[in-house]
């Protein structure tokens, strides 16, 4: 962490000693980000259009639209419903809610494979001309996938379900609170040229499988049927962008 901070230190006092370049009052960017964790792995496609605040133009807000692959093997899903996985719901809150992993099943997806086109929303800063900060979020959208063959551990037995398929629907509530699969992203640009860039990226990735055989699904404790599973990836990686 004295590194990372040490980092950001230097990237700052670089941009308060840099000339006073006039940045854009908006901008058109395609990007090509690849992540790797851990037996998974996402490519994402995006479009973004931001607007400049500020009179310096080195804030930057906008939307854009972006598909992620995501895709993996045996990867564990765990009970999604945030009434169930969280001590509590309210919006924001729930992020720092405690677990509540004696309601988890588990849903061990064999070969994970989806496709999220999500509308996304974006933030950042520009440090100096060559440096830039930022993070983006989706916000709505939907999924499709690969139906494959999962198992579900469920009060102590092990179930095959052979038609696990993803959430269609994706919406950003916070949380355990959202629905479908959701990417997100910190990253640092460094801009090679005034049209290409490089980015260091940490993603947060939520993927979203359900199981479909009307006779293969979690009780509650409450007695309700539980059939969505969420696995949540935290994956760094690298990406490449073009300014239009």
């Amino acid at each position: 962490m004295k590194i990372i901070a040490a980092f950001f230190l230097l990237v700052m006092a670089y941009a308060s000693a840099s000339a006073q370049v006039p940045f854009k009052k908006l901008s058109q960017l395609a990007d090509l980000a690849v992540t790797f964790g851990e037996s998974e792995n996402s490519i994402a496609a995006s479009y973004i259009h931001n607007w400049s605040l500020g009179k310096k133009h080195r804030w930057e807000l906008g939307a854009g639209i972006r598909t992620t692959s995501y895709f993996g093997v045996k990867r564990n899903y765990i009970t999604a419903p945030a009434r169930l996985a969280r001590s509590t719901t309210i919006p924001f809150v729930i992020v720092l809610a405690a677990q509540e992993e004696q309601n988890f099943d588990t849903l061990t997806v064999q070969r994970p494979l989806t496709f999220s086109t999500n509308l996304t929303f974006n933030a950042g800063y520009h440090f100096s001309p060559k440096w830039y900060g930022g993070l983006n979020i989706d916000v709505i959208g939907f999924t499709v996938g690969r139906t494959t063959s999962a198992l579900l551990a469920s009060d102590g037995t092990t179930t095959l379900e052979s038609k696990a398929k993803p959430a269609a629907f994706n919406l950003l509530l916070t949380g355990d609170n959202d629905l479908g699969s959701l990417n997100s992203e910190f990253y640092l640009r460094y801009n090679l040229s005034p049209h290409w860039g490089i980015r260091g990226v940490y993603q947060f990735l939520f993927s979203e499988y359900k199981t479909s055989s009307p006779d293969i699904y979690q009780v509650a404790p409450d007695g309700t049927k539980v059939t969505r599973f969420r696995n949540k990836v935290n994956a760094f990686g690298v990406a490449l962008t073009y300014v239009f």
